[in-house]
């Protein structure tokens, strides 16, 4: 009970007193838009450690090297938990934009800060919508500016019965700029929260990055299920991580 009161109080407060830092984060801007930019990522990467610590989270990171820290990439996660997204942006070298639902830009200050950090609102049922999220996308990508989409579209109930399919156009941002696609295996992040809400309980959590995907360089049969090809990688990263979890509960 303690870690739920903790993070939540933490939140709020963070909230709360960074409208302040939000104001002056958009004055910055003004006069230097990189260095309000990385000023930000900074400070919410900041907040999201202090997330996971008061969670009692550890993680166990692997294959990190393999993300690029010269260049926008195109990330792909499974998706479990709200957690997914804490521990992932907390780990970004760069400034990252996250595609999410649109009913986020309901709440006020933590849209302002998705929106202060390039973040995207998906509209589901809209496709002109969808289509301008996109093209958006393949602007910030050019731009230097990474995007991190969850292409099961939700997150996963019953990981135990494996991932969800990916959503078609997925991996769109990528084939339309040639940027590097980075597949993130993350295992037992529902075990933080999801699996016994409300509470929030310590946990090891298995974070991989796997090698870049460059689409230009697949087979064309490779290319024509970028998708498919993509989530097999990190299918293999989740076995993987099955035998280190069944290890760690052996010993």
């Amino acid at each position: 009970m303690i870690r739920i009161i903790l993070v939540a109080v933490f939140l709020i407060s963070f909230l709360v007193l960074s409208i302040p830092i939000l104001i002056i984060e958009w004055i910055v801007k003004k006069f230097n838009p990189y260095a309000a930019d990385i000023s930000s990522l900074r400070i919410v990467q900041w907040a999201f450690r202090v997330v996971l610590f008061l969670a009692g989270t550890k993680i166990t990171v692997l294959g990190e090297e393999h993300v690029p820290k010269d260049q926008a990439v195109l990330y792909i996660p499974n998706h479990l938990s709200y957690f997914d997204i804490v521990i992932t942006y907390s780990r970004c070298p760069g400034l990252t934009g996250y595609i999410a639902k649109d009913k986020m830009i309901r709440y006020p200050l933590l849209s302002n800060w998705m929106k202060r950090l390039y973040c995207l609102f998906l509209v589901r049922d809209d496709m002109k919508a969808g289509l301008k999220m996109v093209l958006t996308g393949i602007d910030q990508i050019k731009r230097g500016i990474s995007v991190c989409i969850f292409p099961e579209g939700t997150r996963n109930p019953h990981p135990e019965n494996g991932m969800l399919p990916f959503k078609e156009g997925s991996l769109k941002m990528a084939e339309k700029t040639g940027c590097p696609i980075i597949p993130i295996a993350i295992t037992n992040t529902n075990n933080i929260f999801e699996s016994h809400i409300p509470w929030i309980k310590k946990c090891h959590v298995i974070v991989e990055y796997g090698e870049p995907i460059l689409i230009k360089e697949l087979d064309k049969e490779q290319r024509k299920f970028s998708g498919a090809y993509t989530q097999s990688k990190i299918e293999e990263m989740l076995e993987k991580h099955k035998a280190m979890m069944q290890n760690e509960t052996s010993l």
